[in-house]
């Protein structure tokens, strides 16, 4: 019977092509109209630790999160096995190299000492030694699944001797065979898998050609009995054109099509590759012709990033950088001048696992709290968080809109996950965002009022337009000369911290807040960013046992929409309200707090650094309600 919803789990040693399967396997899904969205998980090293990458895939929707078991666990390595045989669910499959078969934990001396005591601990309660042949055992006896070993070494000689290449070099496609696997598993015709190949290695046949005869070998392979468990229906997404790509490439898309014309950068897990990504795409044209081009400059430090972008956009061009948490810290003095100068700029702000270096490559949602507050002294800015990727295009468009509409530094959180997360997407549409440039002035003569008091936004004269002005970083007068007169310090006070008015009655509220279930619905999750899909999904699963919920979204926590949330909260019972984030305080909650006086008393945090999974958001959520917990600490995930 084919399938609505598949779940897959590929895993090897980093540096050994499982993020190109994966690539190719979301493009080759996508192509054919399945909805698709993978997330890698690694280790912060170049080659050699376990990686793995986990999907899910839908003939029906566009996924917005991921769960376990998983109907195939693709392994090229035994670590690989060792780490996630247990999740294969009963009927799927275990697919490893043969090669491996014997191998014990005690040599897989990559594998971390505290992983290899719950991997132990696994096979413990099995009675068994910890060995890949005993993974197997497992799979096929107690969980009711496929074990299946393949020979990559033959494949790879099969394929060394039809592509004439040497030992060396055909061990290039090694990853093809979880291609293959995962192609004859899923049931796929093999052309599919070339389409995905295609767009990976454009313009570069011989390889494709290689890589598909590795992918045939491999899919020969395969039993008939494990060809096509995870069958996919027919897609049935009603949508008629896509596109698939991770968080970085769709927020550097944003700001390619918003007019960013400046980006600076100093290189940072997980946020490089959105620069990487606007770097070589900044060419711009429109309907053919070259209009211009984007400077992207990467910069000896981020504090150096922030001032260079600060400069740019004094100038006149919108100007943009990103960073994650550390280069954020260094960002801090930059913030302030530009939020007491009034420089509309939007900083990109990919969190990760923290503090200090924390986990560079492992996701988080613990700096909150810190945008909102970071720099000394007080500014107005714009803090805004988004939940998914087609959220994030659109949100970086509004981002650029606000932070020139209203002359503020602008914040925008997104997070590791949405940073490597490769997902289908609808093909966005950049009207429904028009471009404004506020009371931006590109020609001008003489000495001008930057900070005009008239309007809490003054004109803002581009410099090299003609006008005479001043900045400093000390308080300053309407001309932007150092003034320490008290009465100007409280009239520039007031004058910046208006703002926060202006934003509060402009920003629409339905663009801050988002409220997702029934009107009679007797419980309500409260979260942002990432959580947003898997708090979705455990609410569609939790009604079909009954259970009848709500999602409160948040998306701008300065200006904070207070009178809406605190509406939304005063509906349920406070016993039934549950903040739910990847992180250890509760940040959000806090910010409720503030702004509302209502104090959020039931929690479900996560901050292992992986991914809040469907599967154990609903079980944590259900002991809540049930009153057998007030906080849940989620841990699943390798």
């Amino acid at each position: 019977m084919a399938l609505k919803e598949v779940h897959l789990l590929l895993g090897g040693p980093q540096g050994a092509g499982v993020e190109t399967s994966a690539s190719v396997l979301t493009a080759s899904l996508a192509g054919l109209g399945y909805g698709i969205m993978s997330d890698r998980e690694y280790y912060s090293n170049i080659v050699g630790r376990h990686s793995y990458v986990h999907f899910t895939i839908s003939a029906t929707s566009f996924p917005r999160s991921l769960t376990y078991p998983v109907e195939l666990v693709g392994a090229m390595d035994a670590e690989s096995v060792l780490t996630h045989f247990h999740e294969v669910a009963p009927g799927g499959a275990l697919i490893y190299d043969a090669g491996v078969e014997k191998t014990k934990i005690s040599q897989v001396i990559s594998m971390e000492p505290e992983v290899r005591e719950r991997v132990e601990a696994r096979f413990k309660e099995y009675g068994l030694e910890p060995t890949v042949g005993n993974a197997a055992k497992i799979v096929e006896e107690k969980l009711n699944a496929h074990a299946v070993p393949l020979d990559f070494r033959r494949i790879l000689d099969d394929a060394r001797q039809k592509l004439w290449v040497s030992s060396v070099e055909v061990q290039r496609y090694r990853n093809s065979i979880l291609l293959g696997a995962a192609a004859a598993v899923l049931g796929v015709d093999p052309e599919v898998i070339r389409d995905g190949l295609s767009v990976r290695f454009k313009g570069n046949q011989k390889v494709v050609d290689a890589n598909m005869v590795v992918v045939g070998l491999a899919m020969e392979s395969i039993p008939k009995e494990v060809r096509g468990l995870a069958k996919l229906d027919e897609p049935k997404l009603d949508v008629e054109e896509m596109i698939s790509a991770s968080g970085n490439d769709v927020i550097g898309m944003a700001k390619i099509v918003g007019g960013v014309r400046y980006q600076s950068y100093y290189p940072i897990t997980p946020a490089s590759d959105e620069s990487v990504f606007i770097e070589a795409h900044q060419a711009v044209s429109v309907e053919g012709k070259p209009v211009g081009s984007i400077v992207v400059f990467q910069t000896e430090d981020e504090l150096a990033a922030i001032n260079s972008a600060i400069g740019a956009a004094l100038t006149g061009v919108r100007a943009a950088t990103a960073t994650s948490g550390p280069g954020f810290s260094l960002m801090a003095e930059g913030l302030g001048w530009a939020g007491h100068n009034e420089v509309p700029l939007l900083i990109t702000f990919y969190q990760r696992g923290g503090p200090s270096t924390g986990q560079p490559t492992r996701g988080e949602q613990a700096d909150l709290l810190f945008s909102l507050f970071a720099s000394h002294g007080e500014f107005p800015r714009i803090v805004i968080a988004s939940g998914d990727i087609e959220e994030a295009f659109y949100d970086t468009l509004k981002a650029l809109n606000w932070a020139e509409g209203f002359q503020v530094p602008v914040i925008h959180l997104v997070d590791k996950y949405m940073a490597n997360v490769i997902s289908a997407m609808r093909m966005p549409d950049p009207s429904k965002v028009k471009v404004n440039r506020g009371k931006l002035i590109l020609k001008a003569s003489g000495p001008m009022k930057r900070f005009d008091l008239s309007d809490p936004v003054s004109p803002r004269p581009a410099i090299g337009s003609g006008a005479i002005t001043w900045y400093t970083g000390d308080e300053h007068n309407e001309w932007g000369h150092i003034s320490e007169d008290p009465m100007n310090r409280v009239k520039m006070y007031d004058k910046r911290m208006k703002k926060l008015e202006i934003m509060d009655q402009e920003i629409p509220v339905e663009e801050r807040a988002v409220y997702y279930g029934d009107d009679n619905a007797d419980f309500l999750l409260v979260g942002w960013g990432f959580v947003k899909g898997a708090a979705l999904d455990a609410l569609e699963e939790l009604k079909q046992e009954g259970y009848r919920g709500a999602y409160l979204h948040l998306k701008v926590f300065s200006p904070f929409p207070s009178k809406y949330v605190a509406d939304i909260l005063s509906k349920f019972d406070p016993k039934r309200i549950i903040d739910v984030e990847h992180n250890y305080l509760g940040q959000a909650a806090k910010v409720i707090e503030m702004n509302t006086g209502f104090k959020i008393s039931r929690f479900i945090l996560k901050y292992t650094g992986r991914p809040m999974y469907r599967m154990e958001l609903k079980e944590a959520v259900k002991r809540i309600l049930e009153g057998k917990s007030v906080r849940e600490v989620l841990t699943y995930g390798e």
